[in-house]
């Protein structure tokens, strides 16, 4: 192999949502970063290696208009959003090249696709490099950088690089947690491999190879098929079709791989020629994957582990650089060989939750970071953490973070160390619209703070003042004020929910009802209100949204964050039924469309911006400086919606 030695600040390995947007956070933070993946697209599970729709605190349930609004925001949203309008036709192919797109469009980011990284050299506890081979190429990197992030999933940099980790379940009674095990054991979740299928105007055969597996109608109790549901149709293939948490999902990755052909393969073989629920005489698979949708492997131990009580209880971390509120979703090991289990345990969780840095830096490589579904997490919490659109918000909190401390010189297990560093990192992550638990916009820095602020037209719930509260989403759903105070008083604290959700999905298969549990923010850190600008539908559009300082202020950015319905469901997915819940194909009904953005002369109004057919929830201004005392904000248009919607607007000099 040829040999060639590279230099970045900041190497990502792992080119999943969590690696991407890792990646891409510390690229647009002004880091020089290289990302390697091990495979020829990027994605991960959410490639079209694998095509599972990337989920996350939304969870299994819409939220509500103006109270709960929970799904990411940050670079995850801006892929959705750009999925949902340039892919209407929902194809795999095109998450690949967003992704692709995205990290060519970075200038301070070098992509190196098909690319592993196989070894690590440490001295003294620090990373000096990394060697990354291509075999496609018979090329071998020597990378060297100041900071190395993985999100491999499997942990590889982190294991050669010496980092400890956990593989398996805790035992109940290690770190408290009701939902653990008894006693510590080796097991994990199993892979899944998902398929395609479409229905055709006659009759297609199918013929099973010799070695599927034989299914009979015992096995599907817990585990329908071709019903209503999201993903629960003949089209797409079934999550629940899972295998191989008895054996190590690293070493055993082959054997799997073997063994849920044949369990997938089965399945359908049941549905197409065996079962008599279902017509499936003129269906026929379009694809099915190779290459498991794999859940879990190694859990590094970082500086805090995070349990079962940090995220049931919603602890108020001061390093918080990501939130999360998927289900406690623990699946028998067994998987399909289990059939009088439930494919799944889902906990509620009464709370979002927040997830420190400390859980992302190694306790002992002291430039080790890492993102995804290795984080350092117990089984039990981990079961909640690893959902993509979570991993994703990791991520980007960790790519952000990286970027920071690059920047000024400090090891990643110094940064919680130094409060102002933590505070300096969680400004960024909230300018950059990524929510964060009981934090709001404080940045000096950011001028509208000492702007007064007016608009056109307001509606009583959505007053202009509302751009200024410094939360950019609604998370308070039933808490009013007297009700935080009744709770606070009585020293209230979030439980687990009662029943397994996954009886409530049954449930919604039999009467079409959805789940009740809704996830929301804690009381005292959930500050209720719709926290956005509404003009009024009676005054019609264009309106007008001002900000004016008392004297003239220097600006050079503009930072607007518009309503994207983030109560919706909104992820590309191959299953018609969840498609079917979304506003998939088009921009969101609530986003400004068409603007324009002002600022005030001695004489006039000066045009900044003219933006048409946005559909995006974050937009940046950069402009040469002006000096002016007011900025306005005109919508022509929105979406759909009939009237206009902003949630903030920042201005920086």
């Amino acid at each position: 192999m040829q040999e060639h030695s590279l230099h970045c600040e900041i190497l990502v390995a792992g080119g999943g949502p969590a690696g991407v947007a890792c990646a891409l956070a510390a690229a647009r933070s002004g880091a020089k970063v290289i990302l390697c993946q091990d495979r020829a697209v990027l994605g991960g599970n959410a490639s079209s290696e694998v095509r599972m729709h990337i989920v996350g605190a939304t969870a299994l349930r819409e939220g509500i208009p103006l109270q709960v609004e929970n799904r990411e925001g940050g670079i995850i949203e801006e892929l959705r959003l750009d999925l949902a309008v340039r892919n209407p036709q929902r194809s795999p192919s095109m998450m690949d090249l967003l992704l692709y797109e995205k990290c060519r469009a970075e200038p301070n980011l070098t992509l190196m696709l098909n690319t592993t990284v196989v070894g690590a050299t440490t001295n003294g506890g620090v990373i000096e490099h990394v060697w990354a081979e291509r075999h496609s190429t018979e090329d071998r990197f020597t990378i060297r950088a100041q900071i190395f992030v993985d999100c491999t999933g499997d942990g590889r940099l982190g294991a050669e690089a010496g980092a400890p980790f956990r593989h398996g379940r805790e035992g109940r009674a290690e770190y408290g947690e009701t939902l653990a095990v008894e006693k510590a054991d080796g097991r994990t979740l199993g892979s899944t491999l998902l398929f395609q299928a479409r229905k055709h105007n006659r009759p297609m055969p199918f013929v099973a190879p010799p070695w599927v597996r034989k299914f009979t109608p015992e096995h599907f109790k817990l585990r329908p098929f071709g019903q209503r549901g999201s993903d629960l149709g003949l089209e797409y293939g079934y999550w629940w079709a899972e295998w191989g948490g008895c054996l190590d999902t690293i070493k055993d990755n082959e054997q799997i791989r073997d063994e849920l052909l044949g369990i997938t393969l089965g399945v359908w073989n049941h549905i197409k020629n065996e079962s008599t629920e279902t017509d499936a005489s003129h269906w026929a698979l379009e694809w099915f994957g190779f290459l498991p949708g794999k859940r879990e492997s190694r859990r590094f131990i970082g500086q805090h582990v995070l349990c079962e009580s940090d995220i049931v209880e919603s602890r108020d971390f001061a390093d918080a650089i990501a939130y999360g509120g998927w289900p406690i979703d623990t699946h028998p090991p067994e998987g399909v060989d289990a059939p009088n289990e439930a494919p799944c345990e889902q906990n509620h969780l009464p709370c979002l939750y927040n997830i420190p840095l400390r859980a992302c830096v190694s306790a002992e490589v002291r430039n080790l970071m890492f993102a995804g579904r290795n984080i350092s997490a117990t089984h039990i919490a981990f079961a909640s953490t690893r959902v993509m659109a979570t991993c994703a918000l990791i991520g980007q909190g960790v790519g952000t973070a990286a970027a920071m401390a690059a920047r000024e010189q400090v090891s990643p297990s110094e940064i919680a160390a130094r409060p102002d560093l933590v505070r300096s990192i969680q400004k960024r992550l909230l300018r950059d619209d990524c929510y964060l638990v009981g934090m709001r916009n404080e940045d000096l820095a950011d001028l509208a703070r000492c702007a007064t602020v007016r608009a056109s037209s307001e509606q009583r719930d959505g007053p202009a003042a509302h751009v200024l509260t410094g939360q950019t989403r609604a998370v308070h759903g039933f808490w009013t004020a007297e009700r935080i105070a009744a709770a606070v008083a009585s020293g209230w604290k979030p439980r687990l929910g009662g029943n397994n959700l996954w009886e409530k999905v049954l449930d919604q298969v039999e009467d079409g009802e959805e789940p009740e549990d809704i996830t929301v923010a804690p009381p005292e850190r959930c500050f209720p209100g719709t926290h956005r600008w509404m003009s009024d539908p009676a005054a019609g559009l264009p309106a007008w949204l001002e900000l004016r300082w008392p004297e003239p202020v220097t600006l050079s950015e503009i930072v607007l964050i518009f309503d994207t319905g983030l109560h919706r469901h909104l992820t590309l997915t191959q299953a018609d039924g969840y498609e079917k819940r979304m506003r998939w194909g088009q921009p969101q009904p609530e986003t400004v469309r068409d603007y324009a953005l002002e600022t005030e002369t001695e004489t006039t109004w000066h045009e900044l911006a003219s933006i048409r057919d946005n559909y995006q929830r974050r937009r940046a201004h950069r402009f040469e400086p002006v000096t002016t005392r007011a900025v306005r904000i005109r919508i022509l248009a929105t979406n759909g919606l009939d009237h206009a919607r902003i949630f903030e607007i920042r201005a920086y000099a």
